[in-house]
């Protein structure tokens, strides 16, 4: 018979084995897609059921925080993959030499065509601006009416997050050289400006403003998971402007099998299916939608090329501080 200690030693030992051998791969994202109603729990779940490892999951803030920590850490990166980067941001993602080629096939359901060896999309979506219908019944139809309104409206930072960067992009892609006079005149209307979009719907929800940057898939949230048909998105004229989010893998990554695997995995049923209704988007692969997401789709869709978003960014970033400045 083994003394009781020398059991518990052995007990300890192969426990840390076992631990040992389980690979770990971590995936930076964003906050809401980690959060308990988001996709995080669900994608979690299936994919560690077919990978044999321990899925990991770090948030840092909004979408456009990533590449901000990814740029600060650069090769050294505990990531293997990061999750959440847009349309507007892998032109700059890619300059930086930290991704490699994911191996996939092009995402096989976006409303533009994509071919990118080291992006792969895994939804997509429209911004736009929501609004409660008991409280604001007839919204303004673009950028100009609402600047000419008293309506109230909360934004995201365009450092930190990818719909403050896209509500740039949409002001600087609808107008051109007119973005600051467009900016000039909302300046009056932003309650406030929030480092992620999370922050900015709270406010929205508690009264704090009329409306709400957002997606024209935001208001399905409510009627689907509240059963509330009292939110709405607000048609522009001018178009509005297309995300399309992405997944990578980091070449640095200690784990580059299971990274490509995960991206892989993203085009998988077991994580397409779970995206309408935990992160309200339109997923990147053929799934059917549920009962009540979609009421309407904006006419007219803008989208700048990354090549094109990277050249406009600071450039209206610039614009944009000096409106609210003033």
């Amino acid at each position: 018979m083994r003394p009781p200690f020398l059991a518990a030693t052995v007990v300890f030992l192969a426990a840390s084995a076992a631990t040992a051998e389980t690979p770990v791969l971590t995936v930076l994202t964003y906050d809401s897609f980690v959060s308990e109603w988001g996709p995080g729990p669900a994608v979690e779940k299936a994919f560690e059921e077919t990978c044999g490892c321990d899925l990991r999951f770090v948030a840092a803030g909004d979408g456009a925080a990533l590449l901000s920590r990814l740029k600060l850490e650069g090769a050294a990166s505990e990531a293997d993959v990061v999750l959440g980067l847009d349309t507007n941001l892998v032109a700059e993602a890619t300059a930086t030499g930290l991704f490699a080629p994911h191996g996939q096939p092009a995402a096989a359901a976006l409303p533009v065509a994509w071919d990118d060896p080291l992006f792969l999309p895994y939804d997509w979506g429209w911004f736009a601006f929501v609004y409660d219908k008991t409280r604001l019944t007839a919204p303004p139809a673009s950028f100009e009416a609402l600047a000419a309104s008293d309506v109230k409206i909360v934004i995201q930072d365009p450092r930190s997050s990818t719909p403050g960067l896209g509500l740039l992009m949409w002001v600087k892609a609808a107008y051109g050289d007119r973005a600051p006079e467009i900016w000039k005149g909302l300046a009056d209307n932003i309650v406030t400006v929030t480092p992620g979009w999370s922050e900015s719907y709270g406010l929205f929800l508690q009264g704090e403003a009329d409306m709400v940057l957002s997606y024209t898939t935001s208001p399905a949230y409510h009627r689907i998971a509240e059963k509330d048909d009292s939110k709405d998105w607000a048609p522009f004229s001018e178009g509005h402007s297309l995300q399309v989010e992405v997944s990578g893998v980091l070449a640095a990554s200690d784990q580059p099998d299971l990274a490509r695997a995960f991206v892989a995995f993203t085009q998988t049923p077991g994580f397409q299916s779970v995206i309408p209704e935990t992160n309200w988007m339109y997923p990147a692969s053929e799934t059917a939608l549920p009962e009540g997401f979609e009421t309407a789709r904006p006419e007219k869709s803008l989208l700048m090329t990354a090549d094109e978003a990277r050249a406009a960014r600071d450039g209206a970033l610039a614009e944009w501080q000096a409106a609210l400045a003033q």
